[in-house]
């Protein structure tokens, strides 16, 4: 019964936030359409940005959505984006608190082993360790 509850909660947050995006795109149309350019572009960017945290560190997850917010103010194909990327990220986050604790264990340790790669390979470029000493 609780679990039905959490699940209502969620229709009606991303409910809240397709609402929101509304007014604020009605808003947003009234503006000058230098102003909107502007803001198209910028939108462009941190989307472009977002994306290419997804192979860099940075919260690519956090910065994405938000650069097809703003795109989602001026074209309709960025709304249907994001609506699938909230979508996804529901899902994500359904799994993740329905993962066992063996699962969450190994998933922290895929993670670490990850990042211990990353800053070994990351060494290794910056101060020029070689393969093979001698």
């Amino acid at each position: 019964m609780e679990r039905a509850g959490a699940e209502s909660e969620e229709v009606s947050r991303a409910q809240r936030m397709k609402e929101r995006l509304a007014e604020r795109r009605e808003a947003h149309i009234r503006r000058n359409r230098f102003y909107r350019i502007g803001f198209a572009i910028i939108g462009a960017t941190v989307t472009l940005v977002g994306i290419a945290m997804l192979v860099t560190p940075g919260p690519a997850f956090v910065v994405i959505p938000i650069g097809l917010a703003m795109l989602a103010l001026e074209f309709a194909w960025a709304e249907r984006l994001l609506d699938r990327a909230l979508d996804q990220a529901e899902i994500a986050q359904r799994k993740a608190a329905e993962a066992t604790r063996t699962q969450q264990i190994l998933g922290a340790i895929a993670i670490a082993t990850a990042l211990a790669i990353a800053t070994a390979v990351t060494a290794w470029l910056l101060w020029e360790i070689p393969l093979i000493p001698g």
